[in-house]
């Protein structure tokens, strides 16, 4: 079985996100921004020159468990004031594939209208 690689893990992130009910793909600002009725609930990424995975996600309800974890943050440009956390990882043995998907499904459900919520 070959060795997953940080960028194996964005795309299973990825097509997890794009799983939900009505969730596009757009590139803003050079990232990679799952949406819902043109709302983000994901963004996947780092910084083009850094080898590592980022996400920013909206957690609601575990965002203060979240920010307490080692490898995450309030996410920046005043987006942590709304609940949005980031979390980066330089390397694969490091990143909990699915407490991340929890937390990709607790931003969809936070910004996806009620009625694609119901739905799932």
């Amino acid at each position: 079985m070959p060795k997953k690689t940080l960028e194996a893990l964005e795309l299973e992130l990825r097509d997890y996100a794009m799983t939900f009910p009505e969730a596009t793909e757009d590139h803003p600002w050079g990232h990679r921004a799952i949406k819902v009725k043109g709302k983000s609930f994901l963004f996947l990424g780092g910084e083009k020159d850094t080898k590592e995975l980022s996400l920013s996600v909206k957690l609601p309800s575990s965002r203060d468990m979240a920010a307490d974890l080692p490898f995450a943050e309030p996410t920046g440009y005043g987006l942590g004031k709304s609940g949005w956390v980031t979390a980066r990882f330089a390397k694969v043995g490091d990143v909990p594939v699915d407490m991340l998907k929890a937390w990709i499904d607790e931003s969809y459900r936070a910004i996806a209208p009620k009625k694609l919520v119901k739905g799932l």
